[in-house]
């Protein structure tokens, strides 16, 4: 099934690096873009150039994911799409982050794009057609080191999506489809923080992807929905293999440090000498 570009589409986290991107990639694909983040003003502001449609949504309030997804699909086309993008990373063993910490990484990364989720499926029911993209990370499919939290949200959303996804073909529901992106780590803000963090080792093991990249994957899978895709797919790839042996991921622990403080090192370098700072 191919989706066009016609109807709405609801991005969450729209205020951030990837947010923006993904929300000005469906714009010049077509859409009509409703951009929602925390951060009311700044939402607004990324909204402007692109029709200007924005509304503040915390995406841990079901009734306002709700009411988003009823006003989005007020317009022509109804809802067509829903991104689930809107997430939070916080590194290190669990045992050092306090409960609030943990909990707020669960609910915003995990139960929040479950409200957003189930508000857009509800609509796109009575529709009759419409597609959910969560933002979802290879951490969804690996534990990775010293992002034991974070993982364990984007584990909970994959696992959530696609069995969402059976859920709805088992109700007879054809014309609604539930995809996961799986990207390796995106150079945003929210890496930029983490150079110097032992914690975030995992997220610079491979080649930092730029928002633009992933944006353009989305725009892609937005058009046609498939139920998980990595990116890039050999990394994806790799990252199955060793989830599949877990013993032999443990035993290569200490390249992955190594790896990871390699490419950290790497980008740093690269900040220094291109003034390569991602986007605020």
């Amino acid at each position: 099934m191919t989706t066009s570009g016609r109807g709405a589409a609801v991005v969450t986290g729209a205020a951030g690096g990837l947010g923006r991107a993904l929300a000005a990639a469906l714009h010049a694909d077509g859409w009509r873009v409703l951009l929602t983040d925390v951060d009311a003003e700044a939402v607004g502001a990324v909204a402007g150039p692109l029709g200007g449609w924005s509304r503040p949504l915390d995406v841990r309030d079901e009734a306002a994911c709700a009411a988003v997804a009823a006003e989005a699909a007020g317009g022509p086309g109804g809802l067509g799409l829903w991104v689930n993008n809107a997430g939070i990373l916080v590194t290190g063993p669990a045992w050092k982050q306090d409960a609030e910490t943990r909990q707020r990484v669960i609910e915003v990364n995990a139960l929040g794009a479950v409200n957003g989720t189930l508000a857009a499926v509800a609509v796109m029911r009575e529709q009759g057609h419409g597609h959910v993209l969560n933002v979802v990370s290879l951490a969804g499919l690996i534990a990775a080191p010293g992002e034991t939290v974070y993982a364990a949200s984007k584990h909970a959303l994959l696992a959530f999506s696609l069995g969402t996804l059976t859920d709805l073909r088992m109700a007879g529901v054809r014309g609604v489809h539930v995809s996961c992106l799986c990207p390796d780590g995106i150079w945003t803000p929210m890496l930029h923080d983490k150079l110097d963090d032992p914690g975030a080792l995992a997220s610079f093991t491979g080649s930092l992807l730029t928002p633009e990249r992933v944006a353009a994957r989305a725009v892609r899978l937005a058009r046609r929905p498939r139920p998980v895709v990595s990116l890039p797919r050999w990394r994806g790839a790799q990252v199955r293999l060793l989830d599949a042996f877990p013993r032999l991921a443990l035993a290569l622990t200490p390249v992955v440090r190594a790896a990871g403080r390699a490419g950290q090192r790497r980008q740093s370098r690269r900040v220094r000498t291109d003034a390569s700072r991602p986007r605020l």
